[in-house]
Parts: C-alpha cells; sequence; structure tokens
C-alpha cells in the first residue's frame, strides 16, 4: 500500500514542488516535473513512472480521482486546497489531483524506425523551438497526425515546462519526444537507421523551399524538420536536409506560426499516406481516457 503524507504548510516538500513549475534547471535536477488535468494524467498512466499523486484532501473524490489513487503506485499526499491550488495554477478551484511525473532518458532508440516501420515512419525534428506554447500544439499535432517521435533539437523551450504539457494536451504521454543537443546526434541515429533498412528522408521546411508540400512525395519514410520561429532551420540542418518543401501563400503573409506550419505540413503527409493507402503511424493507442464526471 503507498504511504500517505499530510501537506498543509508551505514546508520543504511542497516548495521543491512548487519549484518544479517556474524552474527548469531544478526540473532536470531533480529528473521529475509537474502534471496537471485529467487527460495528461491518464496518458502518463501508461508507461511513465509516477512518483507522487497530490490530491485535494478535503473534499470527496470521483471515480477516476479513486481509480488513480488506488492504481497508480506513488507516494500520496493529501494537500490543503489553496496550496493544491498553487500546484495546479488554479486562480479559483483547486484541481482534484496533481501527479509529479519521472522523466525519461533522452535517447533517440525510444523511437521505433528499424525495418518493420520502413514504410510508414514521420518523425520530426523541431530546431530551437523557443515558445512552450508551440512546442506542446507541435507535440500535439506530431502525435494526431501519426508520428512515431518528436525531437527537440539545441538551446529550446523546456518540453517538461507546464505550459508545453498543457499545450500538449496530453500528447507528451502518446509518443516519444526526446531532447537532442546537437544535430550530429540526429545525423548519427539518421545514418544508423537506414543502415537497418529504414531509408529516412530528409525534409526541411522553408518558405524558399525546392518544392510545395502538395508535390513531395511524402509517403517515403520520412523526418521532417521544422526550424526557429524567428530564424528557421539552421545552417547546419539545412545542409542536412535531402530536400526542402515550402508551403504555398496567397496572401500578404510570408510564413506561418511554427506551430500552425508544422500541422499543415503534417496534415499533408497524413493525406498522402492515407490515400496510399499507407497507415500514418503504426503506434498503438495508449488506452482508453477516463475522465472525471462534469
Amino acid at each position: 500500500m503507498p504511504r500517505v503524507l499530510r501537506v498543509s504548510s508551505r514546508n520543504a516538500r511542497f516548495q521543491q514542488w512548487e519549484s518544479l513549475l517556474s524552474n527548469r534547471g531544478k526540473r532536470q535536477r531533480a529528473r521529475e516535473f509537474v502534471v496537471q488535468g485529467v487527460r495528461p494524467i491518464t496518458l502518463a498512466e501508461y508507461g511513465w513512472r509516477f512518483r507522487a499523486l497530490i490530491y485535494d484532501g478535503g473534499r470527496p473524490l470521483s471515480g477516476w480521482a479513486d481509480r488513480m489513487l488506488g492504481g497508480v503506485d506513488a507516494v500520496r499526499v493529501a494537500m490543503s486546497p489553496g496550496l493544491l491550488a498553487e500546484l495546479g495554477e488554479k486562480t479559483e478551484d483547486s484541481p482534484e489531483l496533481v501527479a509529479v511525473v519521472e522523466m525519461p532518458d533522452d535517447d533517440l532508440d525510444r523511437i521505433t524506425a528499424g525495418p518493420m516501420a520502413a514504410e510508414r515512419f514521420l518523425g520530426l525534428v523541431l530546431d530551437r523551438p523557443a515558445s512552450p506554447g508551440n512546442l506542446g500544439s507541435i507535440i500535439r499535432s506530431a502525435d494526431a497526425f501519426g508520428a512515431d517521435g518528436v525531437i527537440v533539437a539545441g538551446h529550446a523551450a523546456d518540453v517538461y515546462d507546464p505550459r508545453t504539457v498543457r499545450a500538449s494536451t496530453g500528447s507528451l504521454f502518446a509518443l516519444p519526444v526526446v531532447r537532442c543537443p546537437s544535430y550530429r546526434d540526429v545525423a548519427a541515429w539518421v545514418a544508423a537507421q537506414r543502415a537497418q533498412g529504414c531509408p529516412i528522408v530528409l525534409a526541411g521546411t522553408d518558405e524558399h523551399g525546392d518544392l510545395d508540400v502538395f508535390d513531395f512525395d511524402f509517403t517515403r519514410p520520412t523526418l521532417l524538420l521544422v526550424g526557429n520561429e524567428a530564424a528557421g532551420l539552421s545552417s547546419a540542418w539545412r545542409d542536412l536536409c535531402d530536400h526542402t518543401v515550402r508551403i504555398p501563400m496567397t496572401g500578404a503573409a510570408s510564413s506561418l506560426n511554427a506551430a500552425n506550419a508544422a500541422t499543415a505540413v503534417l496534415y499533408e503527409i497524413a493525406r498522402q499516406r492515407i490515400l496510399a493507402g499507407r497507415s500514418p503511424s503504426g503506434r498503438r493507442p495508449a488506452g482508453p481516457i477516463r475522465t472525471a464526471p462534469g
């Protein structure tokens, strides 16, 4: 039976969890982060390690919260509503439940691209995304359109920032998202996948790309590269690309927000693959989502 702690004051343990909301360095040193919301917490149950489940000790809980508390191996913490509202970043009512979850290793081999996935592989590289909201939205789109994994490269917004986690609406827990410091690591990983029988094509997005997205063959195993919101792809990433593609524009705007651009290209990839009779992804659903009533 997991042990139960009671927290009713801003003690050291509470302050440690509170710091995870805003301090990237402390998240990284502790290798844990805060997860808020029914859907993200439920999806995290499939394959992620929980360190604590923090609940409102002053009110009856829903069947969903009871199930989580009874089924997840983690420290259970009964907390006062006011403190829990701070961890949930709520200005009024406190949430039922907040989770503290362990970060997985940043291992590119978490992304499967071997011979069995050769025909349908789709990966996404994000070059130095600066906005946590954009990062989370792109992860959500990658999940929706069947990507096998997302690589976040360079000095970027934090994958485990609460704003990123919220914007992903749980998709962070549904597909591998791996942080990678250098393009060299990705290049070596791609070379290894090709040697194992997955002929990955690297396609970079660029407003001056070689082809319109509609004219590029995305039915091949593809690693899509999306640049920084302000600067686009760096020269190192451009040099790695086998091809560059552009989204046709007819209005005054010359480019799209990074999240919108990534979503538009991912939709086109899914469209082509569906028409070609290929499943966009071999990933299995994470499992049913049981939500709280109301």
